[in-house]
């Protein structure tokens, strides 16, 4: 059997050790080739491949980002995208994809599935927002990162005596800025799940200001204030029809300043959150998830995605995976007001 594998969509730590995870069982257990497809879909629409063997994959546990490379493409908004990716899956042989990405990738794996493919996924995102699973591998990353990075950035708040806004992904969903900044003791945490008042958030930093404290804002890029519009770094559209976010931090810090004419700085934390060494538990999480891909895959069980439930990892049709977003529920945001301002 020849089963092909690839990453779609944003990078993230972990997705190495799903490609280690299902070459080496695919191999050692299964006897199958595993071949890798470069560039998300756009491997299988183009042909660009690779073969995968255990030397390929004896030292990438550990590495940040992906070997196969990742993208954005969407098959279905190509000409003809659906077509080419029969005709390589039948040049090459292949039996079967194990598709590793977020909403938009495996929104792609549903449709392909429903037109015929064989089709296996597994969820990864740094935001945490795929509904059908409890985590996502990346998301224990990045908000490791964001934490250190918050815990690093409030000595020098507080040696300066200023506000500091710290901008963290999050598109439609605030689990980074939930998490990270409750780890990092921030005094204002701002998701986009809830538009924020502005004036609010200056009472919040005014009172830290009072007891000679030097406040700090955790704000997801998809944050509103309250009668305001996303902040978009550009208005064009990628093939999933997402725009790009960012600029929301820098705005709230010069309100913050013009409001309290307190000095106020802003940063984006950006791609960093995506980079690097996965955390143990993401590379935990993301070998189960390969090793259950594989089973899958063995079974004949297409059109599904593995998902945590507990401690369990199990199965989930794709329709559900992609059905809606997990965003931060109005209690969890109340939890984290208690230690606002």
């Amino acid at each position: 059997m020849r089963v092909g594998v690839l990453t779609g969509g944003g990078d993230c730590p972990g997705l190495n050790a799903v490609i280690r995870a299902v070459v080496r069982k695919g191999i050692e257990v299964n006897n199958w080739e595993v071949v890798g497809f470069r560039s998300g879909w756009k491997g299988p629409m183009t042909g660009d491949s690779r073969p995968l063997g255990l030397d390929d994959v004896e030292e990438i546990l550990t590495r940040g980002g992906t070997i196969l490379g990742s993208s954005r493409t969407n098959p279905y908004k190509e000409d003809g995208g659906v077509d080419q990716i029969r005709a390589t899956l039948a040049e090459q042989k292949i039996d079967a994809l194990i598709a590793i990405g977020g909403e938009d990738t495996l929104g792609v794996a549903k449709r392909l599935t429903d037109d015929g493919i064989g089709v296996v996924g597994v969820p990864k995102t740094i935001d945490n927002d795929l509904g059908a699973t409890d985590y996502t591998f990346g998301f224990d990353t990045a908000v490791h990162i964001a934490t250190e990075s918050i815990d690093r950035l409030r000595t020098t708040a507080e040696s300066h005596h200023r506000a500091l806004v710290v901008e963290v992904m999050g598109r439609h969903a605030g689990w980074i800025a939930l998490h990270s900044g409750l780890a990092g003791g921030a005094n204002v945490i701002l998701v986009p799940e809830r538009p924020f008042s502005v004036d609010q958030v200056v009472e919040w930093v005014e009172s830290r200001f009072e007891r000679m404290y030097a406040p700090i804002i955790v704000v997801a890029e998809g944050a509103l204030p309250e009668g305001g519009a996303e902040l978009l770094q550009s208005g064009e559209k990628d093939a999933f029809g997402h725009v790009r976010l960012g600029g929301i931090g820098t705005w709230l810090a010069d309100e913050i300043a013009a409001r309290t004419g307190k000095e106020s700085r802003a940063v984006v934390l950006g791609h960093t959150q995506r980079g690097g060494t996965p955390t143990a538990y993401d590379r935990v999480l993301a070998t189960r998830f390969g090793l259950n891909a594989v089973d899958a895959v063995a079974d004949g069980d297409f059109g599904v995605m593995v998902a945590l439930r507990g401690t369990d990892i199990v199965r989930v049709k794709l329709a559900e995976a992609t059905a809606e977003l997990k965003t931060v529920p109005p209690e969890r945001y109340a939890e984290a007001q208690v230690f606002f301002g």
